[in-house]
């Protein structure tokens, strides 16, 4: 692998059920947008909206992919997430097991692709 650690990241964003973020996570990872998709159900969040104080269930999806496709996840979740307001946060990889970077750009590159940066 000839690339930089730091064209992988990690994005988050979290959704209310189960059924949501295994629908979300399926259409990221079968469209190539991630190599994996880390469900983590159970959490709670609580923060403002629309001036008042919420709390709700949520689970919280850890996409794994590369900056190069941070358009196109931002474009899925905004068509697909069904908060009006999603949380869509990137967080850089500044270092990572080797063979572990090289299966996901494998995931997220078919052997017919070209890359793009």
């Amino acid at each position: 692998m000839n690339s930089s650690r730091s064209e992988f990241c990690l994005i988050l964003t979290s959704v209310a059920g189960r059924d949501a973020a295994d629908r979300l996570s399926e259409g990221l990872v079968r469209n190539r947008l991630c190599a994996c998709v880390s469900v983590v159900p159970g959490i709670y969040s609580r923060y403002r909206w629309q001036g008042k104080i919420e709390i709700a269930e949520e689970c919280l999806l850890i996409l794994k992919t590369l900056r190069g496709r941070y358009p196109s996840i931002e474009a899925f979740l905004k068509k697909e997430h069904p908060y009006e307001c999603p949380e869509i946060i990137l967080i850089p990889v500044e270092a990572g097991e080797l063979s572990y970077l090289a299966w996901m750009r494998s995931c997220i590159f078919d052997k017919g692709d070209t890359e793009q940066s």
